[in-house]
């Protein structure tokens, strides 16, 4: 590991201004991804933020009845939250789905948010990987890549976005608040993350110098009926190939509202828009829900050996319907 220099900074505003000052600044949270990633070489900070003492770890309630949650709230925390159990199961399912429990009592939120893929060539220094090197090229589009996209893909990059957490936030119509020394602003999860085009390094609309602070939910009483679905190679400590966040209220047999959204298939949780145009107003039936998961999934860019990606997530995402409207 290279050298670095070390602030502890006392507030927010001592944190925004350390890292508006030090070029090649990054923030530290719980670490269990950053930490990783510099002693492998990838990320390389002359100075590291220590903001893990913040004010930051708390979860609030909002005048609507949503909740404020501290960027520095802990994975475990947020999980066994009575009131993330109550109004937002699928979050706690996804929580508990990811890491081990050692690993979610250090995880942030705010840090879950950042997270950076797990393509093995993005850690691989010998091998070409546009993200950790602009122009290198991508070995995994004619490597090994079972565990790749299929959507939202493009030449230059064809990783998956590792984030069980962030598919449910996804789902949740989630908001991301940042500051900075030139002040606080809003990011919709929808468009917190961004798909790899030409610029696969730049993967969240985060400049450089902002520091998440607090991620918001909003009132949504669909989301008391959801659910989270992961599918992995093992029971335990696996990302996702395919999982599924969804919401679903059904009235008289027809879909009167619905939230869906993706893992495993993009290099951002996907928000499934097209499947939920398809299933609103339309009958609650397995048809439907099929008929829906088709119109998701008719973009996807398959290859030999990630092909099966598509049918699991037209799969999962009909299971997952199918046991919403029969809960």
């Amino acid at each position: 590991m290279r050298p670095f220099a070390y602030v502890k900074p006392a507030d927010v505003a001592a944190a925004v201004q350390a890292v508006a000052t030090e070029p090649g600044a990054k923030f530290l949270g719980g670490g269990t991804n950053l930490v990783d990633l510099m002693r492998e070489g990838i990320e390389r900070p002359d100075t590291v933020v220590d903001v893990s003492s913040l004010p930051l770890d708390t979860v609030d309630e909002l005048p609507d009845g949503g909740l404020r949650i501290g960027a520095l709230v802990r994975n475990s925390a947020l999980a066994a939250d009575r009131r993330v159990l109550a109004r937002y199961p699928l979050l706690s399912q996804a929580l508990l789905a990811g890491a081990s429990a050692q690993l979610r009592n250090m995880a942030t939120v705010g840090g879950n948010l950042l997270q950076r893929t797990r393509c093995p060539y993005f850690y691989d220094a010998a091998a070409a990987c546009n993200k950790r090197e602009p122009g290198a090229g991508c070995d995994a589009l004619g490597g090994f890549n079972r565990g790749s996209a299929i959507l939202g893909v493009s030449e230059s990059c064809i990783a998956t976005h590792p984030s069980d957490m962030c598919v449910a936030l996804a789902a949740l119509d989630a908001v991301v608040e940042a500051r900075s020394v030139r002040g606080t602003r809003r990011i919709p999860l929808a468009d917190f993350h961004l798909l790899p085009g030409d610029t696969p390094e730049v993967e969240t609309a985060l400049t450089p110098d902002e520091l998440i602070t607090a991620v918001e939910l909003p009132a949504l009483p669909v989301a008391a009926r959801s659910r989270y679905r992961k599918v992995r190679d093992r029971a335990s400590y696996a990302f996702a190939l395919v999982s599924v966040a969804a919401a679903l209220e059904v009235r008289d047999g027809t879909v009167t509202e619905v939230r869906l959204a993706l893992g495993g298939v993009a290099s951002k949780p996907w928000r499934a828009w097209e499947a939920e145009r398809a299933l609103l107003g339309a009958p609650a039936t397995e048809a439907e829900f099929r008929r829906a998961a088709e119109a998701e999934l008719a973009p996807a860019t398959v290859r030999p050996a990630n092909a099966f990606k598509a049918n699991l997530a037209r799969a999962t995402i009909v299971a997952v319907l199918r046991e919403l409207e029969a809960a």
